[in-house]
């Protein structure tokens, strides 16, 4: 070992390894932590079946009082150290981790604690070197290590991570199976398996330079190496005088920066550097595309259709005050039947504050139920969710149909709410606005309550500019026309609303964007109003109903149906575009889905 001091520099860092059978891990594991808190060191020890291999900092008699300990025990006897000095603490905490292996290569059949490839010291490596012998020199580092520094001449294998070793030694040339080759890494340990995958793979004379750079930097200096080397710690890299250097690490990507590099502007610690930094428009669009493998994920399977009980809530209007509960159920949902209301009741399957409650309980205005579906699977929903934008304040999303916006009825975890609930988990996105679930597009969430107050407002005031794209049954007459026909308040017991006189004041613009040879029409629609399908209700009601409405029928009629199934015949409205101002200032923005298929 080396003995060389420097007085400014008061952090002895050491580092080893030994590929060694290893039992009672976890007792080692205590025991060594335990050494190293009392010593009040710091650095990662790392252990495992096939050995051990650590990097630790302290002060030296500290250092030289753990590597004692180590050597106490009889598989840690011969173990080696190569030092280092620097004059600050370069790790953060004291670890000792058991792994699978002490540098992960996933090859079987491996185990350098029996066979590893002929050691090459690293004064023989010099003289070779200035000798001008004829030989290969590989570099198995990964490619960010080498950019700081490598032997001349030497050959890169080409890889981001150590695991990637195997396919890169198969993509080299034939011919230099039949050369003398040296590989090098930085302390020695990844030699340890390269060397005889390589002899595996038919190289004939390989070496490993003995305890890698470092060790040649201790023994020899920086003869015949040019730059520096990457350490695994908070110096990032030493010169050939093993001091610490100027270069830092980007933590974002991996990259190891110069000293001009840290200059730019583009150099953010933790977050960008010269070499990953993406202008803001790029980084919203890779963000995306993570939320949207993210929603891949969740919704393979979809969440609903595993069994899981559905409670639904039954509120007690005023005018349900006194009631027996089965008469109010009764009357709220008369196509239920009050025999089966009983007996739901009967089963204990309505509750209040989750204690089964009998069928002539009388119930109080305020009150709120529950009906609990016992281990109900969800319909289907088409569950390809795009998220087209986000930023600190809002996401805006593509919704696909059907699927429901929210929990409601047979509906719980197939809605657009909770898949995004699982995706950007622990925050609470607010919906701004309302789609139906039969109807796709953009939708806007707020992604807290300050955004949800600017936002909201401008959706319930009407100053947010809609505009759909609708394909219709029929053939308007003329190019642009409106409807102003009053909605009723007052859904039917269907759940639907109509024309009524007596409604709330409705109007929505319609342009003719194309007549279409099969009898349909393809309008842009802006709603000037904002009531419950107000645009399928004045459509209907023109004679223009949607192609694919499941309630809204050719010919005036009404349907029965709701949420279309999955495999149904699409509801032909999309929300094609949302002006808003995110602020709630004079700024405004416009979000566009992109065109459904039937609309093109």
């Amino acid at each position: 070992m080396s003995t060389t001091s420097v007085p400014a520099q008061s952090i002895l860092n050491v580092a080893a390894y030994k590929f060694v059978a290893l039992s009672d891990l976890p007792d080692l594991r205590a025991t060594l932590l335990a050494a190293l808190k009392s010593l009040g060191l710091k650095g990662t020890i790392l252990l495992s079946p096939e050995g051990i291999n650590l990097f630790l900092a302290g002060e030296p008699d500290a250092v030289r009082a753990m590597i004692d300990r180590l050597h106490s025990f009889p598989e840690f006897a011969d173990l080696e150290f190569k030092e280092s000095l620097s004059d600050h603490q370069p790790f953060n905490r004291a670890l000792v981790r058991l792994k699978r292996e002490i540098i992960a290569f996933g090859v079987d059949g491996i185990a350098p604690a029996h066979r590893t490839s002929p050691k090459l010291p690293a004064q023989q490596l010099r003289e070779w070197l200035d000798q001008g012998r004829e030989v290969t020199l590989l570099d198995v580092r990964n490619d960010y290590e080498v950019a700081l520094g490598t032997f001349e001449n030497a050959t890169p294998i080409g890889v981001d991570h150590f695991r990637d070793f195997p396919d890169a030694v198969a993509k080299l040339p034939e011919e230099a199976k039949d050369r003398p080759l040296v590989m090098f890494c930085t302390g020695g340990i990844r030699c340890e398996k390269a060397g005889p995958l390589m002899q595996r793979e038919g190289f004939k004379e390989v070496y490993q330079l003995e305890g890698g750079i470092l060790k040649y930097f201790e023994e020899v200096g920086g003869a015949h190496y040019q730059g520096d080397c990457f350490v695994f710690d908070q110096r990032v890299a030493v010169d050939p005088n093993l001091e610490e250097t100027d270069t830092e690490l980007c933590y974002a990507c991996q990259a190891t920066l110069t000293l001009e590099e840290q200059q730019s502007p583009h150099y953010v610690p933790s977050v960008s550097c010269p070499h990953c930094y993406k202008p803001e428009d790029q980084q919203i669009v890779d963000q995306c595309q993570k939320r949207n493998r993210a929603i891949l994920a969740a919704t393979d399977p979809l969440p609903g259709s595993t069994p899981q009980d559905n409670i639904r809530p039954i509120c007690v209007s005023e005018k349900c005050d006194g009631l027996a509960l089965i008469d109010l159920l009764d009357r709220a949902h008369p196509h239920v039947g009050r025999d089966v209301w009983q007996a739901r009741c009967d089963a204990g399957l309505l509750r209040l504050e989750g204690e089964p409650v009998d069928g002539q309980q009388i119930v109080a205005a305020g009150q709120r139920y529950q009906h609990v579906i016992p281990a109900e699977i969800e319909p289907d929903v088409n569950p390809a969710i795009e998220i087209l934008y986000e930023d600190a304040a809002i996401v805006v999303a593509n919704k696909p149909a059907p699927l429901p916006m929210h929990p409601s009825g047979r509906f719980n975890r197939n809605t657009l709410t909770s898949i995004l609930k699982t995706v950007y988990h622990p925050e609470q996105l607010r919906i701004a606005h309302r789609l139906d679930a039969n109807t796709s597009g953009v939708v806007v969430l707020s992604r807290s309550k300050a955004a949800a107050r600017q936002i909201q407002p401008q959706f319930e005031s009407g100053k947010v500019k809609k505009t759909y794209l609708a394909r219709v049954h029929g053939h308007p007459t003329k190019d642009s026309f409106e409807c102003n026909a009053a909605i009723s308040a007052v859904p039917t017991q269907a759940g639907l609303r109509t024309i009524d006189e007596a409604g709330q004041a409705s109007a929505t613009r319609f342009e003719v964007l194309k007549r279409l040879d099969d009898g349909t029409t393809l309008l842009q629609v802006t709603p000037l109003t904002g009531r419950t399908n107000q645009i399928r209700v004045h459509l209907w009601h023109l004679g223009f109903p949607i192609v694919g409405d499941p309630a809204y029928l050719t010919d005036g009629k009404l349907g029965e149906t709701q949420t279309l199934a999955v495999d149904a015949p699409t509801m032909c409205l999309h929300a094609w575009k949302l002006q808003f101002s995110p602020a709630g200032n004079d700024e405004t923005v416009e979000m566009t889905a992109p065109q459904p298929a039937w609309a093109n």
